[in-house]
């Protein structure tokens, strides 16, 4: 046996499980790199591109667990995964943001019926102290008096529907979880 039958059999190998080797690094190990890279600028538009991406990633996990006996019958299936991840991945097709706003968005978005009101401080040291809610209220009384946050109160009690059990406020200094203007 030759220097060159064993380096043929491992380019063999190599060819037949392309899918099994060159999965794991399209759809881990260059978001995961590219994830980083996008928390680290200060541009918004690479961190929705890699979060959505997760979002999706996590979509397509869910659906593998959910229907596994089912995918092993599909010979192809590993293939049209990596063909799909390579279309969701790679910035120029933006595959990620297409299938986000064409068919995740429509349907979670805009089918939700209620609003969350989680607060989510709007700062940059949001680990530094811990806020909740009545944090977010004292420092609103503070900064606007206790009478412009009484006239918020009765606001929202008047707009409140009698089945609604959360009630909110806007204040354009805080974002909430829920509240799609950010």
């Amino acid at each position: 046996m030759g220097g060159g039958s064993g380096a043929e059999s491992f380019l063999k190998l190599l060819a037949q499980n392309i899918d099994v080797l060159s999965g794991p690094v399209v759809s881990l190990v260059y978001p995961l790199y590219a994830s980083i890279r996008a928390i680290e600028t200060k541009s918004s538009v690479d961190d929705q591109q890699w979060l959505t991406y997760w979002v999706l990633y996590s979509m397509i996990t869910l659906f593998e667990l959910t229907f596994a006996k089912l995918i092993e019958w599909l010979p192809f299936w590993s293939y049209a995964k990596l063909i799909f991840t390579c279309w969701l991945v790679i910035p120029y097709f933006s595959g990620a943001a297409y299938v986000y706003e064409h068919i995740v968005r429509p349907y979670i978005v805009t089918r939700q019926k209620s609003v969350n009101i989680w607060y989510v401080p709007n700062k940059k040291d949001v680990f530094r102290q811990p806020d909740d809610i009545l944090t977010a209220a004292e420092k609103y009384i503070e900064n606007n008096g206790t009478e412009a946050f009484e006239k918020i109160i009765h606001r929202t009690n008047k707009e409140a529907t009698p089945n609604s059990n959360f009630s909110t406020f806007y204040d354009d200094n805080y974002k909430y979880e829920g509240d799609h203007r950010y």
